[in-house]
């Protein structure tokens, strides 16, 4: 047991903790948004939210503690994983508490298909799921307690994200408290970034596509030659069983 325990990484223990870790982490987006989406929930319901992000918050602080526990450079293994530590010492501050949902993107990429295409198209549909929809909740929680807000409803708030991490920006829902104005800004900053990774997703997918006409085509033009050959063979070898030209020489002599 303890040649087994010696033998653990922080990248065994991730492999072993990313399914619980996900499923914690969609407990915690339940538990975020349930109170968010219902003003009228009970008492006790709103205090069960309370417990489950709790729960989730301990559960991502022992995984991460375990982790640089198991690296062999802990600061430099500290260094490396900022977001990880962001999502254990940023609890008090409701938006940045999203961060915990980057488990589940880690667990999507993770059990992707193999091809690196699949792998950026699965990665890149769920962030940007994830992101509108985090987004959404977010600026609904701050702007539900401004005066004179416009982002009211669910609906308002998933209009405001859709248009927002696109860069249309029709301005028609747009935040006005300072919490709201962080999470626009966060939005907006995650939206370049996710713009960016499906414009490269595409070139790239449509480079690998004149690669393999390219090469079909090439290939078609040598089974064409091949062919081509093969049909002067057998008629250089019908001319001399004819009797028409001798063996060895060309058809003109």
């Amino acid at each position: 047991m303890f040649e087994s325990a010696k033998r653990l990484t922080p990248e065994s223990w991730e492999r072993r903790a990313g399914a619980p870790l996900a499923v914690a982490a969609v407990l915690f987006l339940v538990a975020y948004a349930v109170p968010i989406l219902d003003r009228q929930i009970g008492r006790d319901w709103r205090s069960a939210c309370v417990v489950a992000d709790q729960i989730v918050w301990a559960m991502f602080a022992i995984d991460y503690l375990v982790r640089v526990l198991l690296a062999e450079q802990r600061w430099r293994y500290v260094g490396r994983h900022v977001p990880d530590l962001a999502m254990i010492a940023l609890p008090v501050l409701r938006p940045l508490r999203l961060l915990r949902l980057v488990q589940l993107l880690k667990i999507l990429n993770r059990q992707a298909t193999d091809s690196l295409r699949g792998r950026i198209a699965a990665y890149v549909a769920g962030s940007a799921a994830l992101l509108v929809l985090c987004a959404a909740l977010a600026v609904l929680d701050a702007e539900r307690r401004a005066p004179n807000a416009n982002i009211t409803t669910i609906g308002d708030a998933l209009w405001w994200a859709l248009s927002t991490v696109t860069t249309v920006g029709y301005g028609d829902h747009y935040p006005i408290s300072t919490e709201g104005r962080f999470v626009a800004v966060g939005l907006m900053l995650a939206g370049i970034a996710l713009l960016g990774v499906v414009t490269a997703s595409i070139a790239s997918w449509l480079i690998d596509r004149v690669k393999e006409i390219e090469q079909q085509s090439a290939h078609a033009t040598q089974q064409d030659i091949h062919e081509l050959r093969e049909e002067i063979r057998m008629l250089r070898r019908a001319l001399v069983d004819s009797g028409s030209v001798s063996e060895g020489m060309p058809p003109g002599r």
